[in-house]
């Protein structure tokens, strides 16, 4: 599919909605004007009919369990469900089997990609307490960030000696992407409950063990040394109205050197959900109460925090089934979350404008991604076109995770996304996948 014509569409980019026409040749937006005419009989010409056609959303954290625990996910598997959700670039993290703290096992993940990616790709590097050394090979042209576990989670990489921290803040190439709970807090917690009720915790607890403290504790700590040190700070997932006061809302986005993140899950469940969907929506961080999911969705909408991301992170069914304190932490969320947000613009919660700015725009300046993340002419084409009144609920039958299930099980959606153009070529259709070529690309970052 060399050429595109998207004709009739509403454009949502760079804060406004227009209507015209997409003109896309060789996998590159060539021209955006109020109408266009097909030049040539081999263009394929598609009628917007008036849906939203916005940037390809990026995704700056999933986990695609490929290697070592595919059969939780894969590139494939994980990269397909995203662009069924409108996430045409992604960026994975780094704690698989074995985990990605070394050049040979970062180009390993590479090549895996290349083969079975449907998305645009890239990857972090994850830090230990013992390689720095590999940490300084990074090329910041080619590797998203620097990953450091501040908290234990799934795959146990916890970075916990103060001198190894600042040493990587000091010297890191990159940006330094964190995961923030505090280790003692958690576990002190932890030993107090398990002492109360042994490995059968009741799963609403989960929030008051991995608390808010330990989330302030940790997060406040590593923004104090990005300070100090002068590091590029971006602190994942943030989970606390308590946490939000650390960022700054002051400067515009290229300028600020510590920024933050939410996902999908804290902004769409808090923990009177755990009566229903017991561990099935058991995350780290946990989710938490009804203020913090107001003051978070408030602090996106303040430009205290920068992105929407989602922190897909499945398990099977049957892990997720077990006694809290052998229930994996983690859900699938690339296929749900753009339905998801764009249900909260249904509340009238948020604009698509702004769902724009945070799952489209922010990301590609957070990253410096090059050519992609706008509908700019010369721009890559990862494009989606959104019907946002097409009802549609959340079924076995259409969930496209390997793992089979969702946390939106059961939900209805108004807006269904239709169209998910990746550099260009239709990989996602209504439900359906055109036969599988290797169209995606590894995101390069324009860097020094």
């Amino acid at each position: 599919m060399k050429k595109v014509l998207i004709k009739n569409a509403r454009i949502v980019n760079e804060g406004i909605i227009r209507e015209g026409d997409v003109f896309i040749e060789n996998g590159i937006i060539a021209e955006i004007a109020d109408s266009i005419s097909a030049k040539s009989p081999d263009v394929n010409i598609i009628d917007a009919e008036g849906n939203f056609l916005i940037p390809g959303v990026i995704d700056d954290q999933v986990h695609f369990r490929e290697p070592g625990l595919t059969h939780k996910e894969t590139i494939e598997t994980g990269s397909r469900a995203a662009v069924a959700g409108g996430i045409t670039s992604y960026i994975e993290m780094p704690n698989t089997l074995p985990q990605t703290t070394t050049m040979e096992k970062l180009q390993e993940k590479f090549d895996m990609a290349k083969k079975s990616s449907y998305a645009n790709y890239s990857f972090m590097f994850g830090g230990t307490n013992d390689n720095l050394e590999e940490i300084l090979k990074i090329d910041p042209k080619t590797t998203a960030a620097l990953k450091l576990f501040l908290g234990s989670s799934t795959g146990n990489m916890l970075v916990d000696d103060p001198k190894v921290l600042e040493e990587i803040f000091t010297k890191s190439p990159v940006m330094i992407a964190v995961h923030c709970e505090d280790e003692a807090t958690i576990k002190k917690n932890l030993e107090e409950c398990i002492a109360r009720y042994g490995d059968d915790i009741p799963v609403e607890l989960h929030s008051k063990i991995r608390s808010e403290e330990a989330c302030y504790i940790s997060s406040s700590k590593a923004v104090a040394l990005a300070k100090k040190t002068g590091a590029r700070l971006h602190v994942f997932h943030l989970s606390t109205a308590k946490e939000i006061a650390l960022f700054d809302n002051k400067k515009p986005l290229k300028d600020k050197k510590i920024t933050a993140e939410v996902c999908v899950h804290h902004l769409w469940f808090n923990d009177s959900d755990y009566q229903k969907k017991g561990t099935f929506i058991k995350w780290n961080p946990s989710i938490k109460t009804k203020k913090d999911q107001d003051a978070l969705l408030q602090g996106l909408l303040d430009n205290h925090i920068d992105v929407v991301a989602t922190d897909h992170a499945p398990h099977t069914k049957e892990e997720k089934k077990n006694v809290y304190t052998k229930a994996p932490s983690g859900g699938p969320l690339v296929q749900h979350a753009l339905p998801a947000m764009l249900q909260l613009h249904h509340q009238e919660k948020i604009s698509l404008e702004k769902i724009v700015e945070k799952m489209c725009h922010n990301p590609a300046i957070l990253y410096q991604i090059e050519k992609r993340g706008f509908i700019r002419e010369g721009y890559k084409a990862d494009l989606v076109l959104i019907d946002l009144n097409s009802p549609w609920a959340v079924q076995p039958s259409n969930i496209v995770y390997k793992c089979g299930w969702s946390p939106f099980d059961g939900v209805t959606f108004k807006s269904r996304i239709t169209h998910t153009f990746v550099n260009g070529h239709l990989v996602y259709n209504n439900f359906k996948f055109p036969q599988f070529s290797n169209v995606a690309e590894q995101l390069t970052f324009d860097r020094k």
